[in-house]
């Protein structure tokens, strides 16, 4: 989340990248230049080229106009293309988290409040969507050792807020495989993970939501590089996968994310049914004590 050492602040985000491809592929198909495109928009050809990267977001206006002269027609895209446009200048909730947080991170709550469906494989913690808050700030505090109290505290509220997709009217379809060893991993003391334990058979009765534990006993199996999210997003736009390193957060979309689709039926498949993960989980909490 914080990410010491890697960049904070605002920067590109994905779905200004995302407009900017589209518009460049439009332009293509169109057979105009960038020259042309920036004569047309009485712009320098340099503002045009930034446009297309996503380095400079491009206002509303100047996206309709650019559909009209590249003769793009359906009515589809380009009501796809001019909410996207809407999204990149909109300011969402997360918005006055955008200096304390990584450039890389603030695409996360954007994807999660756009997608249709979000798979997520975690090997070592419970995922921060599914976190009480006494094992969120356990972890924050281990990740981000020497930051301020207050710090801290913005951070799990963070994490905390981004829950509030998994209900209401719009509840986002979730499901997470979890590996058996996670649910024993002594995160933040017996009571924290009693909490956590019971906080997840909470979540799976859930209409929307599926926590599924991947035994000890199964394997090998495709999730052995490590923890990943798969984002299933709206047909107009390419799924995406989410992969937290100590690097920095990868976004890998088509045809790489096909790798992760496969990898997440693979865990899905080997994961124990939502209804015997739950035996599980009560099993492992009757443990702790």
């Amino acid at each position: 989340m914080a990410g010491r050492g890697r960049p904070k602040g605002p920067g590109p985000s994905l779905r200004s990248r995302w407009l900017g491809e589209k518009l460049r592929a439009h332009r293509e198909q169109a057979g105009r230049s960038r020259a042309e495109t920036a004569e047309f928009l009485q712009k320098d050809p340099s503002v045009v080229s930034r446009y297309e990267t996503g380095e400079y977001p491009i206002r509303r206006a100047d996206v309709y106009a650019l559909l009209t002269f590249y003769s793009v027609e359906d009515e589809k895209t380009r009501e796809t293309l001019l909410e996207l446009c809407e999204d990149v200048w909109r300011k969402g909730w997360w918005h006055p988290y955008r200096e304390e947080v990584t450039r890389d991170f603030i695409d996360l709550p954007w994807l999660e409040s756009r997608t249709d469906e979000l798979c997520t494989y975690q090997n070592m913690v419970i995922h921060g969507l599914a976190q009480t808050r006494p094992y969120a700030e356990a972890l924050i505090r281990k990740a981000e050792e020497g930051a301020e109290e207050s710090q801290i505290h913005r951070w799990v509220d963070l994490r905390l807020e981004r829950q509030t997709i998994l209900s209401g009217d719009q509840a986002l379809r979730y499901t997470m495989v979890v590996e058996e060893p996670v649910l024993r991993r002594p995160i933040g003391g017996t009571k924290v993970m009693r909490g956590q334990l019971s906080h997840l058979l909470d979540l799976g009765e859930h209409e929307n939501i599926d926590i599924q534990v991947l035994p000890t006993a199964h394997g090998p199996h495709s999730g052995h590089l490590g923890s990943f999210e798969v984002f299933v997003m709206p047909e107009e736009f390419t799924d995406v996968a989410y992969v937290e390193t100590l690097g920095g957060a990868l976004y890998v979309e088509s045809p790489g994310v096909e790798r992760f689709e496969e990898a997440w039926k693979d865990v899905r498949g080997g994961a124990l049914d939502p209804q015997r993960s739950a035996a599980l989980i009560k099993s492992v909490l009757k443990e702790i004590k």
